[in-house]
């Protein structure tokens, strides 16, 4: 894992300033022992997590995962995933579409018509676009690349089902909170919505998920 991201500090700064309980959520989960979001550095690995995490519980996707993890002999890349064959996968609790999708990443990491690197020249919305473009990669799994992977600090994943309850719990809100609301709040968080999102989360989950 990576230092934090440089913006973190100022972020928290500028959204305690701007937001009550913002400042909560913060002064809650800071110092002593604050867990703060993080890279990996390794989109291929990330991006397999986000697959095998596609709408199952976060206990089923760290089963899966080590299942997965472990048919690679703990080397997570492209060229260990592409020698696997479908029904290795398949067995690891992988569903058919997500193999097609984990086998398709592989593929297209090796022959590179996937280049990862163009994405750091990318707006957010020109990388969403063209992580989409990959097979079981919707704007939730790119948001979460985003996020995890590049750290790009502006990301308010409103696909997202614990971020959409933390703002729910948080500020009193029904649930499904409305549209307006959730707009206002990204007016209100930019340009650091990635960290308002970190504190959100933490707040219904105390343990983060990594990608």
């Amino acid at each position: 894992m990576s230092k934090i991201p440089k913006y973190w500090n100022i972020g928290k700064k500028y959204l305690s300033n701007n937001d009550k309980v913002m400042r909560l959520l913060i002064n809650r989960y800071s110092a002593p022992s604050e867990i703060i979001l993080t890279t990996r550095k390794d989109i291929f690995y990330s991006l397999c997590k986000s697959i095998i995490g596609q709408q199952i519980s976060v206990a089923a996707a760290n089963s899966v995962f080590l299942k997965f993890e472990k048919k690679c002999k703990n080397k997570i890349n492209a060229r260990n995933v592409n020698k696997l064959k479908f029904i290795q996968l398949k067995s690891c609790g992988l569903s058919k579409q997500k193999v097609k999708g984990i086998k398709s990443l592989a593929k297209k990491t090796l022959n590179k018509t996937f280049n990862p690197k163009l994405i750091l020249k990318m707006s957010d919305d020109e990388a969403i676009s063209y992580l989409s473009e990959l097979r079981q990669i919707g704007r939730w799994s790119a948001e979460m690349i985003l996020l995890f992977t590049y750290n790009r600090p502006n990301i308010w994943p409103v696909q997202d089902i614990g971020l959409l309850r933390a703002i729910s719990k948080n500020y009193k809100k029904e649930y499904l909170p409305p549209e307006k609301f959730i707009n206002l709040l990204k007016k209100k968080f930019s340009p650091y919505c990635s960290i308002a999102t970190w504190y959100l989360w933490r707040s219904i989950d105390p343990e983060p998920i990594q990608y």
